[in-house]
């Protein structure tokens, strides 16, 4: 019931069934019309907008010549049917026959439309978000998110998780990221980190007998910007007891099908599992977009030895076939080349062959592959006429991460990438370690409370870099949305993995003794994982920035500029505080 004092109805719900009700509405003026002997306004709210009629005579009386857009205004009037009727409004078939107007509040000319289609930059509108904010389209994004929060919480409520929240100043520790550090006043010298992730304390959680655990929750790291990442995101957080990794996997999937279901009205079907491993050789990335097949070819055993060069000393040969793409020009092959070179792609050139319609192909480097060889290539890629050859040549990693830009870059050319088409898989068995060339050390690929593969845990010492992780992470259209795993719930276990990363006794103690003095206590199995929420309502919406999601969220550079901040803070709040600034 959104009946208050200041109005009888909202701007979006008259209907011509209320025609002859004498209603009380409030709202912002969105246009002002003047036709002849009438003046026309549209009121808008939340809700929708309402079309106000006044003829002049009432026009004079109560000024309306001085109205402008963004006025707040109180109206009475008549429901009235309206005789030119507008089918794009669900308040087409009325209109309100004003009998008096209040004006609650003015208002400046705003800095850019408040219109779906605005004519305000982005950095403009973020200075002036609370006008942003009122435009429909903004709006209805973070509609679809609160929709998909309580989504989130009635499925989690019906299999007993229950919402725990954790503590924002909490202690540093290393989790991959840099950390927001917050001095404390009361303990001069000494700082809190915000939460990077509540893992530590929904372990505990598990320890303390909680069983089923779920928070939708801000976390904080200090990293480069980009369009999936801001400095304060949000995390549908979970964590269970007496679970395997199967157990997860069913539960997630079945959350992500009733969020399809019930905010996009999409059945998805069940989700595939890819190793760690297959991603990285068929596509070159552990977050692989599968709504196109597309998948690398190795072509070591088929090119080389024919006195080319670059694929002679390659490491690594490569490519991918383009279904359909043999007739690209000479300048779109040149393009491609170009983008290739990218350094944020990182190849040295591009190698190409088009297997024409009348069964001929021609290549790039016909100079060393006569027809035949190329013939070869064609049935190594399972190539058919009018198909596109690409590939690329070079050091393994450095050839499939490229290989992996370029595929992506062909699926957006050729329309394969549509945002209305969803494919989500999950990415299971990655490794448990990864070596750090620079500190000649192992760093944890997720964190250092994941557990590893059973069948592995003889190679711990033995031989770390090919013990696989009980690790898992689910993958919608190419964008990692979330991840986890079963966890380290034995002391013993913990501190050998604390060792192969490098701590020294002390080390682990200093930072996280407190969980594993806890693991001396009857820690249960447990595992759990968090799905990125902000990523999740942006591929909902069909967005590729997850600012966008977010009611005021900040910059590239970090920034809110509505506010300015971050900003200096005043002498004495330093020496408060304890603090020089050189």
């Amino acid at each position: 019931m959104l009946k208050t004092k200041y109005r009888t109805h909202t701007c979006g719900e008259l209907t011509i069934k209320n025609k002859g009700q004498q209603v009380t509405l409030c709202g912002w003026i969105q246009k002002v019309r003047k036709l002849g002997g009438m003046t026309f306004i549209d009121l808008r709210d939340r809700y929708g907008i309402t079309q106000l009629v006044m003829e002049i005579e009432d026009s004079n009386i109560i000024g309306v010549e001085g109205f402008s857009r963004e006025m707040v205004l109180q109206i009475e009037g008549e429901v009235l049917e309206r005789v030119s009727k507008n089918s794009k409004m669900a308040t087409g078939d009325m209109e309100i026959k004003v009998k008096n107007i209040i004006v609650l509040n003015q208002s400046l000319t705003p800095p850019f439309t408040i219109e779906d289609e605005t004519d305000g930059g982005e950095e403009l509108r973020m200075k002036y978000r609370y006008l942003d904010l009122r435009r429909n389209n903004v709006r209805a994004n973070l509609e679809l998110r609160h929709r998909m929060a309580m989504e989130t919480r009635n499925f989690l409520d019906k299999l007993h998780f229950l919402e725990v929240e954790t503590p924002v100043l909490i202690k540093s520790t290393p989790e991959g990221a840099r950390d927001f550090v917050v001095p404390s006043r009361m303990n001069q010298g000494e700082f809190y980190a915000l939460p990077q992730s509540p893992q530590t304390f929904k372990q505990l959680l598990m320890v303390a007998g909680f069983d089923r655990y779920y928070q939708i929750v801000k976390c904080f790291r200090d990293e480069d910007l980009r369009g999936d990442r801001q400095p304060e995101f949000t995390q549908i957080d979970c964590e269970m007891t007496f679970v395997e990794q199967e157990d997860i996997l069913n539960i997630f999937e079945d959350l992500v099908k009733h969020l399809f279901k019930t905010v996009k009205n999409i059945e998805i079907p069940e989700l595939t599992r890819m190793t760690y491993a297959d991603a990285m050789k068929y596509y070159g990335s552990d977050k692989p977009d599968i709504r196109f097949e597309m998948k690398f070819k190795e072509l070591n055993d088929v090119v080389k030895g024919k006195g080319f060069k670059v694929f002679d000393e390659a490491g690594l040969v490569a490519g991918i076939c383009a279904k359909g793409a043999g007739e690209y020009t000479r300048k779109q092959l040149d393009e491609l080349t170009e983008f290739v070179k990218r350094p944020q792609v990182g190849a040295s050139g591009l190698v190409y062959a088009r297997y024409n319609k009348d069964g001929t192909i021609k290549s790039s480097v016909d100079k060393f592959f006569n027809e035949e060889a190329l013939k070869g290539w064609a049935e190594a890629f399972g190539a058919e006429p009018g198909d596109l050859m690409l590939i690329l040549a070079g050091e393994p990693g450095k050839t499939r991460k490229a290989l992996s830009e370029l595929r992506l870059e062909m699926g957006s050319q050729l329309g394969l990438r549509d945002k209305t088409k969803f494919a989500a898989h999950w990415v299971v068995d990655f490794p448990m370690l990864e070596w750090n060339e620079e500190g000649k050390r192992w760093h944890a690929m997720h964190h250092p409370f994941t557990a590893p593969k059973p069948e592995d845990m003889d190679k711990l010492v033995s031989d770390p870099g090919s013990v696989r992780a009980n690790a898992y992470d689910l993958v919608i259209n190419g964008v990692e949305i979330g991840g986890g795993s079963i966890r380290i719930h034995n002391k013993e276990l913990q501190a050998r993995v604390f060792d192969i990363l490098g701590f020294t006794k002390e080390d682990a103690q200093y930072q996280f003794g407190f969980l594993m003095n806890a693991f001396e206590y009857g820690a249960p199995p447990h595992g759990g994982l968090a799905f990125g929420f902000d990523r999740l309502c942006a591929l909902f919406g069909g967005a590729d920035a997850i600012r966008d999601f977010i009611a005021f969220p900040k910059n590239n550079s970090g920034r809110d500029v509505m506010i300015d901040s971050p900003s200096i803070i005043s002498p004495e709040q330093l020496k408060e505080l304890g603090i020089a600034i050189k």
